[in-house]
């Protein structure tokens, strides 16, 4: 099912035109969700925009309530789609953050020793 939900997550942040999409694979990292989708937009409004097209996609495939936290500033909008969650920065902000640097390392037991 998280599969099916990646992708219609994927689909919405392109028709949304949102930058530098990254897909994060979390199995065997946590168990908070599979995936985690990271994006930007390209000013407050269009992060807005892009969360608000991106909840109206997932309530169409049938999630229930998606849980939403920063739409009123737009700087950076979490959304918990259970099994995906999915950030939505402005450029300086997601560079701050850096969230694919601290998710998308190696698993503890995919580094080697030297």
């Amino acid at each position: 099912m998280a599969g099916s939900i990646v992708q219609k997550v994927l689909t919405s942040l392109d028709d949304s035109k949102a930058e530098d999409v990254i897909s994060i694979d979390l199995r065997g990292k946590t168990s908070i969700a599979d995936d985690m989708v990271i994006a930007t937009g390209r000013s407050t409004t269009h992060v807005g925009a892009i969360a608000d097209k991106l909840l109206k996609a997932c309530k169409e495939a049938g999630l229930v309530a998606p849980r939403v936290e920063g739409l009123p500033q737009c700087d950076w909008v979490l959304i918990d789609a259970g099994d995906v969650i999915v950030h939505i920065f402005r450029p300086e902000v997601r560079q701050f953050y850096n969230l694919e640097k601290m998710w998308g390392g190696a698993r503890p037991s995919e580094l080697r020793a030297v």
